[in-house]
């Protein structure tokens, strides 16, 4: 089981999130018997920008807001480098904004299995990141909860009826009493926490580490 505490605007929990799927294919070919282990992932709600606005706005526009126009650019620059080596094309298209909504549209597909999850949040990933998806819209929000195969209607209802709101709320408070300052964090099999997004080598070794303990 590994669980993941996430920012759903975050560029390095995508990154992280490729470079832990690149571990695990790793670890299956490397590892005796690994090709038989399966591997469960949750994801968990953080707020990295809690001031950010109700509506969204430019990827670029709120960077310059926060760091100024020097330091966003370098920023979009290497971002661009760093993401081609993982096969991700960052459009900076994508709007920022408000992430709980979000963060309620990942715990309602929690809660049809973990693969469901994991569908809902890389769709969301690749809509902001690699796309011009308004994370804050929930128009956005559902065309990406139907490409990942929920119902459409029943995620609108969520969505509307602000179902999950506490719920999330109370994973960014449990998040912050563990010292969670920055995302993504990783934590295997409720003993090993990684902070960041770790290269594939990094994650390899915790992932054999996290077995050979369990088999200890």
């Amino acid at each position: 089981m590994t669980n993941i505490t996430i920012a759903i605007t975050s560029d390095p929990c995508y990154m992280g999130k490729k470079r832990l799927d690149k571990a695990i294919e790793l670890y299956k070919k490397v590892y005796p018997g690994g090709r038989d282990d399966t591997f469960t992932i949750s994801w968990h709600a953080f707020y990295l920008d809690p001031s950010a606005p109700k509506q969204g706005i430019p990827w670029l526009e709120r960077h310059v807001q926060r760091f100024g126009p020097e330091k966003a650019t370098a920023l979009q620059d290497r971002l661009a480098s760093i993401g081609r080596q993982h096969g991700i094309t960052f459009s900076f298209a994508g709007k920022i904004g408000n992430t709980r909504d979000a963060h309620r549209l990942i715990l309602m597909s929690g809660t049809k299995g973990p693969e469901a999850q994991d569908r809902v949040v890389m769709e969301l990933f690749r809509d902001h990141f690699e796309g011009e998806g308004d994370v804050t819209s929930h128009d956005t929000l559902l065309r990406v909860a139907e490409k990942a195969g929920l119902d459409r209607d029943e995620a609108k209802g969520w969505l509307e009826g602000g179902d999950g709101g506490e719920q999330v709320d109370a994973e960014v408070q449990r998040a912050l009493e563990r010292s969670v300052t920055g995302v993504p964090s990783f934590i295997i099999q409720d003993k090993y926490e990684i902070d960041g997004a770790q290269d594939e080598q990094d994650f390899l070794e915790y992932l054999i580490k996290a077995k050979e303990a369990e088999a200890a």
